[in-house]
């Protein structure tokens, strides 16, 4: 069975870019049925791409005929290093400290599952945003089929497990089912993630008022176009650095001196890697067209695509790679500490740890971190 169809069709149904091969074998991750499977070689292959994988393909090539133009740049060895890198995890396993890795798999799996809420995004009228015709677009399928398909990767879909429990199933196979659902939840608030119906009542209209507050666009572009946009840059920003997270979940997991499973468990995260490839492409491509147009506002004023693009691009990207690192230190840097505890030699052994890696920890609560230049810059 090929997996490399190409095709001149530009427009399709839901139903098609939903639609899945014909797979010689399912997925099965740890007794759990996962999306996607395999084809007579045992090769896998990915869910929801038998249409959706050819027409990304397919308006690439009518968006790159039509405008000219490179699609946006992914920055992706700008992005820092995982923290714990992969052979200071391997070290704390070693010496029996299992629990951050564990943690940060299941952050990863919960973070994943919240895929889910794409579906439930305000979507405007495309067509009447631009001067352009978006017939044909990967913009114009957003609102049929794209979403959807992203939200059911990562979320799952009725009897199928997605991303989620994918990565849940890696740590349960190569940690030996390591945690209770009590656990879990202790576990994902010390990470930042309260259980379900903790914090109070969500004050979405404080949210939204918010968030019209923060605006970088003409007012009048429409609030509920800028908010689908932040969200997709935020996303690609996601699953840009996601990748820095598969080489690390994969290059612990596959080895068989700390992990149990004989590299099964790095094998399903190597099938979660292979479907998040459609997104950061689709993704890419709608911006990229988005950026190719004229956008017109609600008052009839036009406006450069590329210039409402980038003061997008840049907000997010700042905030992606730098206004948040610090945060995500001191939270993995915490987790690191209380899963050593006050077990003998415990500074000894944190020391150890960082200096397998480049991050160094600041008497004021900041950080030092070498960049894959050999410069070392101060994280706040």
């Amino acid at each position: 069975m090929s997996t490399t169809q190409t095709t001149d069709q530009l427009e399709f149904t839901e139903d098609e870019l939903l639609a899945d091969h014909d797979f010689a074998e399912p997925l099965i991750a740890n007794g759990v049925r996962c999306h996607g499977g395999f084809d007579a070689d045992g090769t896998y292959v990915s869910p929801r791409t038998l249409n959706r994988a050819p027409a990304i393909a397919a308006w690439e090539a009518n968006r790159r005929a039509r405008a000219g133009t490179d699609p946006l740049e992914l920055p992706l060895d700008t992005w820092p290093a995982n923290f714990p890198n992969i052979e200071q995890s391997k070290f704390l396993i070693a010496k029996g400290v299992p629990g951050p890795t564990i943690s940060a798999l299941t952050r990863i799996g919960t973070v994943e599952g919240f895929g889910a809420m794409l579906r439930y995004q305000t979507l405007p009228d495309f067509q009447g945003l631009f001067d352009d015709d978006i017939r044909g677009t990967a913009t114009e399928h957003i609102r049929k089929g794209l979403f959807e398909a992203h939200a059911r990767d990562e979320a799952g879909w009725e009897d199928e497990a997605g991303h989620d429990r994918m990565w849940f199933a890696a740590r349960d196979i190569a940690f030996e089912n390591p945690v209770t659902e009590d656990e879990t939840a202790l576990m994902l608030e010390r990470l930042g993630i309260p259980r379900p119906g903790a914090g109070g009542k969500i004050d979405v209209k404080a949210i939204r008022e918010a968030a019209i507050a923060m605006r970088v666009l003409p007012d009048d572009i429409d609030f509920d176009f800028e908010s689908m946009l932040n969200r997709m840059i935020t996303l690609l920003f996601i699953e840009i650095q996601a990748f820095h997270g598969f080489a690390w979940a994969e290059g612990v997991l596959s080895d068989p001196d700390v992990c149990a499973g004989d590299g099964e468990a790095a094998r399903i995260i190597s099938y979660v890697r292979a479907d998040e490839a459609p997104h950061v492409a689709y993704l890419t491509l709608a911006l990229s067209e988005m950026r190719d147009w004229t956008w017109r506002g609600a008052n009839g004023t036009t406006y450069d695509g590329a210039e409402m693009i980038r003061l997008l691009w840049d907000k997010h990207l700042d905030q992606s790679r730098f206004l948040r690192r610090g945060d995500n230190l001191r939270m993995v840097l915490k987790e690191i500490t209380h899963a050593i505890g006050d077990r003998p030699g415990h500074d000894d052994l944190l020391d150890e740890l960082l200096a397998l890696g480049t991050v160094r920890p600041l008497p004021g609560g900041g950080f030092v971190e070498r960049t894959r230049t050999g410069v070392e810059v101060e994280v706040p």
